[in-house]
């Protein structure tokens, strides 16, 4: 007989692998940032358009006595609430480095090459088109791939991609982050106070010290890593790249050994069998504090990293993301002078480095490596899903909005066309890259 289950006794008995749990989470990302940036988009061309501008201008203070800290909500979702997000990207190239796609130097030497094409070739056709105007300093912008957009199309193709293709791409977009932090840290840093910037780093090697003695705890993490956020943003670095390096000092080794766990599961669950379930099934109090011990020992078999990670990104999925999305994707267009405005060299920079010059980039890199012997193609795949994939790559959403606002800072004509040129490359290069992985595409049948 078929047994029957009650839809939480489902999702109780189906055990996701963290790399499913991933992917669920970028999928979700991907959905609330796609509403979230069109309901920007429709107040911002609104009635409410002023309400809307005004909002997120009013400033935040924080008095200590004689010390302020004053900013615009802007201001304090793009350099405080998006250092969860950083924080949560560090995580994950972490954990892609030691246990990931990336940990086995044969399987990741495909994406990082093509990730690595899929930065410079951009960044490339951009300086080609504005070098030598106002706008050249924005060469970073298209270099980003939107994670969490580019895995929601994949995943949303369902069969009809390989899952070899799905951690491709995931590789690809680890590597790309990686790259943006690092052109962010480098090159769109100003001004830099050494006094704050010792003071950041003495608070990260306090972290490592934890690290390093056995502390398993997130709290004195958390307290340490918003220290070295205050340190970094007073530093002139943009305060966001405290949340990768923070990530660093997460321990990623358990506190139990693996290989020790189930025997002392077992031995505890004895115990737990040994009493009587009370008539009202009320527990013994010893089973309740042998179930107190279990957990324990879940908690120490597992990681602090881990459980950050997992726990981390329901609130950068349903909070950072889509507050970021409504605070810089709200663009006001002027549909009769959009025309003029994509011409720009800004937006067209913009535009063909993420959909040519990506393409360009990962298509181009991936075919030469696999032609030269020096990588693979992921099982399963075609050469022609890789061009769909890179397509996809051309999806610069959020990184590509946050470098916008660091190259031209105070310029808002120019980050009104570079906002326009990342919403209409991102468009193209989402729908291109799905429409040609559903129809055009062919999967190996394994």
């Amino acid at each position: 007989m078929k047994k029957l289950y009650a839809p939480w006794e489902k999702a109780f008995n189906k055990v996701s692998t963290p790399f499913e749990h991933f992917l669920h989470a970028q999928t979700t990302t991907g959905l609330v940032l796609m509403f979230m940036t069109v309901f920007a988009l429709i107040l911002a061309n609104s009635p409410l358009a002023d309400g809307y501008a005004h909002f997120f201008h009013t400033n935040i203070d924080f008095n200590v006595g004689s010390w302020k800290l004053s900013n615009s909500i802007h201001h304090w979702i793009n350099d405080g609430l998006m250092a969860i997000f950083f924080f949560i990207i560090g995580l994950e190239i972490k954990r892609e480095i030691l246990v990931g796609e990336l940990s086995n130097i044969k399987v990741a030497i495909l994406p990082i090459l093509a990730a690595v094409g899929g930065m410079v070739i951009p960044a490339l056709i951009y300086v080609g088109i504005n070098a030598g105007g106002e706008g050249a300093v924005g060469w970073g912008i298209p270099m980003a791939t939107d994670i969490a957009f580019a895995i929601s199309a994949l995943v949303l193709l369902g069969k009809r991609v390989p899952t070899t293709l799905v951690t491709f791409l995931v590789a690809l977009a680890i590597v790309d982050d990686l790259g943006a932090v690092l052109v962010i840290a480098i090159f769109y840093t100003d001004t830099i106070n050494m006094l704050p910037l010792l003071l950041a780093s003495g608070s990260f090697l306090v972290m490592i010290l934890f690290n390093r003695v056995g502390i398993h705890m997130i709290l004195p993490y958390f307290i340490m890593g918003f220290i070295m956020w205050f340190f970094m943003l007073e530093s002139g670095v943009h305060a966001t790249i405290a949340g990768v390096i923070a990530a660093m000092a997460i321990p990623s080794k358990p506190k139990l050994h693996p290989s020790n766990f189930t025997k002392n599961t077992k031995e505890l669950l004895d115990k737990y069998d040994e009493y009587e379930v009370g008539e009202d099934h009320t527990m013994h109090e010893k089973q309740k504090a042998i179930l107190q011990n279990i957990k324990d020992k879940i908690d120490s078999v597992g990681t602090p990293s881990a459980r950050l990670e997992n726990d981390l990104h329901l609130v950068v999925a349903l909070v950072v993301i889509p507050l970021f999305a409504l605070a810089n994707a709200g663009i006001a267009i002027d549909f009769s002078s959009l025309g003029t405005t994509i011409v720009k060299p800004v937006s067209l920079g913009i535009i063909a480095g993420l959909i040519l010059g990506k393409v360009l980039g990962i298509f181009g890199v991936s075919w030469l490596s696999i032609k030269l012997g020096i990588a693979r193609l992921p099982v399963g795949s075609t050469m022609s899903q890789i061009l769909g994939v890179s397509f996809l790559g051309g999806i610069g959403f959020t990184m590509s909005i946050f470098v916008a606002d660091l190259a031209f800072l105070g310029n808002l004509e120019l980050i009104f066309q570079a906002k326009v040129g990342i919403l209409v490359a991102s468009l193209f290069a989402g729908l291109f890259g799905f429409f040609w992985l559903k129809y055009v595409a062919k999967r190996i049948d394994t």
